[in-house]
């Protein structure tokens, strides 16, 4: 939640001024200038928050499991390095690194559709 809240932070403060003159020129209310300025300037950040909070909540999950389990992927993998099972244990890195990976994926397809106007004004 830290990485998130910052990401977030920094995301507001790099909101264009011109953008929130432009608001107050033209008279937006509280509410369409949270929808129209401010929601779309913080979400980049948030998204990277996202981003690296999914990733550091996977290392986390890795050291808890292999610290103190008695199940799961870190438990299978210690108990591997106990009878000397070294392919159990590559099996084990091999499918923490895809699961990784594919929350990494889907993160970036949630940024990718909610951030699709970006691209359509770089272009």
């Amino acid at each position: 939640l830290v990485l998130i809240y910052i990401h977030t932070h920094n995301g507001l403060r790099s909101i264009d001024s011109r953008y929130v003159e432009l608001a107050e020129t033209v008279d937006l209310g509280r509410a369409a200038f949270i929808r129209k300025v401010v929601l779309p300037g913080a979400l980049p950040g948030f998204l990277l928050g996202l981003r690296f909070a999914v990733t550091t909540a996977w290392l986390f999950l890795v050291v808890a499991e292999l610290i103190n389990s008695t199940s799961g992927i870190g438990y299978m993998m210690d108990l591997a390095r106990t009878y000397g099972q070294t392919d159990v244990i590559l099996v084990g890195i091999v499918l923490y690194g895809l699961l990784g990976l594919f929350s990494d994926a889907a993160v970036r397809l949630v940024e990718r559709r909610a951030l699709s106007w970006r691209r359509t004004l770089a272009s």
